[in-house]
């Protein structure tokens, strides 16, 4: 804890820089993912297909990942951008195969009766599918989060910053405090953007708390 005190501004600039390599990945994965997933849910084999290739994009250890995308993309190793690209690419595969099971949670007698009042594949995605498939889709995306933040850290191995800085820096030097600082603030980061997703996941289906409240 001394060591987290004494170096409180320079572990914040890390966290802030761990934030944006873990988050700005996983909103790009939710922008691709949710229209592709709705698109995928409509065809079984495409399904099938995608669920495999993204638990096998899944499978490539990330190091592996960091070490590739360089000369595939034209950046250096140590750009922050190779740890954003590796991270969107797994973040998508997770997400890809979330949004589908995510719309099957919603009730068929519900979709029924949103076709029923004429409404379009579209619109009855958008105002139906996907508010209602909001509980179990935060599920996956707290899931997700939380393992891009672990991810990060591998990334200080090839000189990307974050706070796995700490854990480098604090082996090289056989320095445990250090150490204990990077674990003991990227739990912390971890726990915090799960319970924002939490509450936004909350705040985002007042009729699940309404439901709950009445003992539905």
């Amino acid at each position: 804890m001394k060591y987290l005190i004494d170096n409180f501004a320079d572990i914040m600039n890390l966290t802030a820089t761990h934030v944006k390599l873990a988050l700005v990945p996983l909103l790009i994965g939710v922008v691709i993912a949710i229209p592709a997933g709705a698109l995928i849910r409509r065809a079984p084999l495409v399904r099938k297909i995608t669920t495999a290739v993204s638990s096998l994009a899944y499978t490539i250890p990330s190091l592996a990942l960091f070490v590739i995308i360089p000369p595939l993309v034209g950046i250096s190793t140590i750009d922050p951008l190779n740890v954003i690209i590796a991270l969107a690419l797994y973040s998508t595969a997770l997400l890809l195969i979330a949004v589908p099971a995510a719309l099957d949670s919603v009730p068929a007698t519900v979709l029924d009766a949103a076709d029923a009042v004429g409404f379009s594949p579209l619109r009855r995605t958008l105002t139906v599918d996907m508010p209602l498939a909001i509980p179990v889709f935060l599920s996956s995306l707290r899931v997700i989060a939380v393992t891009n933040i672990a991810m990060v850290s591998v990334g200080a191995l090839i000189g990307s910053g974050g706070l796995g800085v700490l854990f480098t820096q604090g082996y090289q030097r056989n320095y445990t405090d250090e150490i204990v600082a990077g674990i003991i603030v990227t739990l912390a980061l971890a726990l915090l953007v799960d319970r924002v997703l939490f509450a936004l996941g909350r705040w985002g289906t007042p009729w699940v708390r309404t439901a709950k409240g009445a003992g539905v």
